[in-house]
């Protein structure tokens, strides 16, 4: 039994002035704070949740050679953007690098203080359209049917810690494998997908529960009535995740998402990739040349599509505010309780005794959240001067 560290700041749904104990990695006792002017100026929430981090700050998760101690210093970066959870997520690949990738991530995973951060790993795509467009930056060659043996090569390399598939529900074999994936209680989302209403609802039917990056990883142009995004949007038991970073969708399109799902139905991601951090330019990304823009846009002018984002998920909750109106509180929930809920990760995502001291403490300035301190499993891990 350790000591019991007290947090005094205001919390961030209701806008009152709580104290929270915390011991042995847990919230122990919550409660509104008697003597408001003991509160420091800063707001408590819970860690944030992104479900799709492809890299940060020039470590790629994909990399073939990923280390332990990129890893963690990846995981410090990102804890110090608020993030107390997230799935390192694994793209299109040859069957033989994929391999090699899971098992790089199963080996970073045995470092304890990594693993704190994930709970384990999402693998989008091989198994996406084929269709140009639709398969935005992923290498085309490596694009294939779903096969539940392969993926169970893919599941045994990563030590069984892959827990989300992106799969196309069109392509042949799809329900199948859809089916599998929910009865080994793997997370299946829509994504890179030109699929059908009816493709939809099926993919549904057999367990699919998300839809990866809704509004993206789609062909620039598509028919207005027959395309993938209104059964997506129209099917309740489908909770979008969506990349607000101000270039993957318009505010007008985040304010329809958000209008039609409700603020209990959609999620937000960032799908930042390794290139968060390094300075704009031209890279070579998935065997293609990429630009990085100054404003953050990272390009494949070939292919015209976008390349992932530079964005962390914290910038997607300032512009969930700034685009829908909705309250600091609604717009952190997209990227911790919504996320706990899809992902399945009944043990953090609020601010509940009994749960996972997984916290952040920030301050609002000029709409924007200044992260002060974040905390995982009940301990900081980042601590700036307040």
């Amino acid at each position: 039994m350790t000591g019991i560290s007290i947090i005094k700041a205001i919390h961030y749904e209701t806008g009152k002035p709580v104290t929270i104990g915390v011991r042995d990695g847990l919230i122990i006792s919550i409660s509104e704070t008697k003597e408001p002017g003991q509160v420091p100026d800063l707001y408590v929430a819970p860690g944030l949740i992104d479900n799709q981090i492809n890299g940060y700050m020039g470590v790629d998760f994909s990399g073939l050679g990923l280390t332990t101690r990129e890893m963690k210093r990846a995981v410090g970066s990102i804890r110090k953007d608020g993030v107390t959870t997230f799935q390192p997520t694994v793209i299109t690949n040859s069957h033989e690098n994929l391999l090699k990738s899971f098992r790089n991530l199963a080996e970073v995973m045995k470092d304890q203080d990594t693993r704190d951060s994930i709970p384990g790993f999402h693998l989008e795509g091989p198994y996406i359209s084929p269709v140009e467009g639709f398969y935005g930056c992923h290498p085309a060659d490596c694009i294939r049917k779903p096969s539940w043996r392969e993926f169970s090569e893919y599941q045994e390399a990563a030590e069984g810690n892959i827990r989300q598939v992106t799969v196309a529900p069109e392509i042949d074999g799809a329900f199948e494998f859809i089916r599998s994936c929910a009865l080994d209680n793997i997370i299946v989302s829509i994504g890179h997908s030109n699929a059908s209403a009816e493709q939809v609802k099926l993919a549904v039917d057999n367990g699919a529960r998300l839809s990866t990056h809704l509004g993206n990883g789609c062909a620039n142009l598509i028919d207005r009535h027959r395309n993938p995004l209104w059964p997506q949007l129209a099917n309740d038991m489908l909770s979008p995740s969506i990349i607000a970073d101000g270039h993957h969708l318009l505010p007008e399109e985040v304010q329809v998402f958000y209008k039609v799902k409700g603020p209990q139905n959609i999620i937000l991601t960032s799908d930042v990739t390794h290139l968060y951090g390094m300075n704009p330019g031209k890279y070579l990304f998935l065997g293609s040349e990429v630009v990085y823009t100054n404003d953050g846009l990272i390009k494949n002018p070939v292919l015209n599509v976008l390349a992932g984002a530079s964005f962390p998920v914290v910038r997607g909750v300032e512009n969930m505010m700034n685009f829908t109106g909705c309250s600091l509180g609604e717009a952190i929930n997209l990227a911790t309780k919504n996320v706990s809920r899809v992902c399945k990760l009944p043990d953090r995502g609020t601010l509940e005794t009994g749960k996972r001291a997984d916290l952040i403490l920030f301050e609002m300035a000029g709409g924007k959240l200044i992260i002060k301190q974040t905390w995982v499993n009940g301990k900081i891990v980042f601590s700036s001067t307040y």
